[in-house]
């Protein structure tokens, strides 16, 4: 019987570099999912539970599911783009580690806790005086 011979790849040299790289990849996906259903789930809960219509909470509930939908899918091409560049990286074992993506998302999420905080105080606040 004939062998098949198996061609060897570069990818195939960095095996556990590249399996690494798609975990990571994963748990991006998953933090941009976090981040955009955290923004869901506030909207959500503010437009069903709150009887009283106040203008500044309705607003901020709003600004928080729409930056949380923003930064989850700008987060999740971020991602994209540096699992690809990764891949590349590690095949010209030229790894660098990515800082942009890590900066984005610190300070997207800073900002959204800033509003959730306006929004705790402003809302549940008027509501409790």
């Amino acid at each position: 019987m004939e062998e098949i011979s198996k061609e060897k790849t570069i990818d195939s040299k960095y095996i556990q570099q590249h399996l690494a790289n798609e975990r990571t990849f994963l748990a991006w996906i998953r933090t941009c999912i976090t981040i955009m259903g955290v923004g869901f789930l506030i909207t959500n809960l503010h437009f069903s539970t709150l009887s009283e219509k106040i203008a500044i909470g309705d607003l901020l509930a709003k600004i928080i599911g729409l930056a949380s939908i923003i930064v989850g899918i700008l987060s999740l091409l971020i991602a994209t783009f540096s699992y690809f560049k990764k891949g590349n990286d590690i095949n010209q074992q030229s790894f660098r580690y990515s800082k942009f993506l890590v900066y984005f998302l610190t300070i997207s999420l800073i900002l959204i806790i800033l509003v959730f905080g306006f929004y705790y105080l402003f809302v549940w606040g008027m509501l409790k005086s």
